[in-house]
């Protein structure tokens, strides 16, 4: 494999239609790999030791797709010549990546992030580029520089403005292997996928798959809790919610159902035992955990801090999302990961 021809921007592949992707992580490359396996040209933008092995030797895709090699083109900056530019770093990372495609206003943007804002900062940096956003609920880890592994391999949902949609949709459902609808509502499926990435916080503070954390009695009830702050956010905001995977309205309302006459502390326990049972038996690390494994600063404030922020906006409290965003920042500032225990009384002298 010739390095002009993966670094090239002008090495035009065999595909239709040519395709950026800032920040080919686990997610982002991902979608790099399984759109160049549909033909498509596809430029990256990728950094540290992970950037280099994508131009030494190009992205190795493993697990649930299936094994292949991609020579994908690693470039620092965009062409304006893009059928679609697809932000998918970190959503805190997202005004930074965006210097690197200046060029491309005007061109369909496709944001695939979990948390808030990343639409906002792609139509602050590119006011003329329509916008939609892609909600992932495949699961996939940074396993080694240049190589990812598809864990879970589910689909996406879509939603934003129509001239995205036209580009992005028909161009997924022919290169990702699962389904991939539309949400009428996209705020309704953002605040979904921020319930559902309630699993993100406490195997970042514990180091536990959250397979781990689920099968845990008393961290699956923390996490329960903190995914019915969510919830209750959500519906003092007004959000209609949307169903991504098993959650749903119906999961919102067992989350905000009382406990029953006997006390029962864990009502709502169904939705993440839902989730868990969607991921198989190969150990999910979640994105936040994969950030404090790499050395990364986690996005753990666009996740449990995104909720804390909403709810005081809406006048509801979110004591213990707080509480998860202190412990994550624990962590990453001392690279110690915490024990259930530990996490269990931290939360309970602040929440």
């Amino acid at each position: 494999m010739r390095d002009g021809a993966r670094d090239g921007v002008e090495g035009e592949r065999r595909g239709s239609l040519r395709i950026g992707v800032l920040g080919a992580g686990a997610v982002g490359g991902a979608l790099a790999a399984l759109l160049d396996r549909a033909g498509h040209a596809v430029l990256v933008t990728a950094r540290g030791e992970h950037g280099d092995a994508l131009r030494a030797h190009g992205l190795r895709l493993t697990g649930g797709w299936g094994a292949s090699e991609h020579p994908l083109a690693v470039v620092e900056r965009m062409p304006a010549d893009l059928d679609l530019l697809v932000l998918a770093t970190k959503a805190h990372d997202s005004a930074a990546a965006l210097t690197a495609a200046t060029a491309c206003d005007g061109v369909p943007v496709l944001v695939v992030q979990n948390g808030l804002g990343g639409a906002d900062a792609v139509r602050h940096a590119l006011p003329r580029s329509p916008v939609a956003l892609g909600l992932a609920l495949f699961a996939a880890s940074l396993i080694e520089p240049g190589r990812i592994d598809v864990t879970g391999p589910a689909g996406l949902t879509l939603g934003g403005d129509d001239a995205a949609l036209a580009v992005a949709l028909p161009l997924l459902r022919g290169a990702v292997p699962a389904e991939v609808t539309t949400a009428a509502d996209v705020r309704g499926a953002q605040w979904t996928k921020l319930l559902v990435n309630q699993v993100n916080a406490l195997p970042a503070i514990t180091g536990l798959s959250v397979q781990q954390v689920v099968a845990h009695d008393a961290l699956r009830r923390l996490l329960t809790a903190s995914m019915r702050e969510t919830a209750a956010v959500g519906r003092a905001l007004g959000v209609d919610w949307a169903t991504i995977g098993p959650v749903g309205p119906r999961s919102v309302d067992a989350l905000l159902t009382p406990p029953d006459a006997l006390g029962d502390p864990v009502q709502g326990d169904a939705v993440p035992l839902a989730l868990v049972a969607g991921m198989g038996e190969v150990p999910n690390p979640a994105s936040t955990l994969q950030s404090i494994r790499r050395g990364r600063t986690t996005e753990i404030d666009a996740l449990n801090g995104a909720v804390v922020a909403a709810g005081a906006g809406a006048g509801v409290p979110a004591p213990i999302n707080a509480a998860l965003v202190s412990l994550v920042h624990e962590v990453e500032r001392t690279g110690v990961f915490l024990t259930p225990e530990a996490v269990l009384r931290a939360v309970d002298a602040v929440a």
